[in-house]
């Protein structure tokens, strides 16, 4: 399987993805994973300009990126999924797509969200989400950078519901 790793983060890629993520997992391609992202062409400019020098990069709208996945597209390659939120995964595994883990990075703090940690903010849907990909078997974990340790998301999750 080509996914090595599966993250949220409100900031796509930044410093953390870009850097830390990215060397520790060796990966090869980053895909964001967005419908929206996939027709902004300044935001996917930015995304270009963000991402390591090496490491290719995938803007796609959800099912695409799941058709190619599916398709075997990335098998060869070491890829790093990163989506703004946890419904693009939610669709990605309902397109039937198999993740093993996702990890809950960054998620912006906004008037409507509550905290679930200090880098970590949902609002009712994203939990509604986490719940799903729960119960279809995704394992959820909270881990900032490679070198903290991986915490079980879901009881940090239910101090919020």
């Amino acid at each position: 399987m080509a996914i090595i790793a599966t993250t949220t983060d409100g900031r796509l890629i930044h410093g953390q993805v870009a850097n830390l993520w990215t060397g520790k997992l060796n990966i090869t391609r980053i895909m964001v994973i967005d419908d929206e992202v996939a027709q902004n062409d300044i935001e996917k400019q930015g995304l270009k300009l963000a991402c390591p020098p090496g490491v290719k990069l995938s803007i796609l709208p959800v099912q695409k990126a799941a058709e190619n996945i599916l398709a075997g597209k990335y098998d060869s390659q070491r890829l790093l999924i990163v989506a703004r939120y946890p419904e693009r995964f939610l669709r990605l595994v309902n397109y039937g797509v198999e993740l093993k883990e996702l990890n809950v990075g960054n998620m912006s703090q906004t008037p409507e969200t509550r905290s679930v940690t200090r880098s970590i903010n949902v609002v009712d849907k994203d939990i509604a989400d986490f719940d799903a990909l729960q119960a279809k078997g995704v394992k959820l974990i909270a881990q900032m950078v490679p070198n903290d340790p991986a915490k079980d998301f879901m009881p940090l999750l239910d101090k919020v519901r």
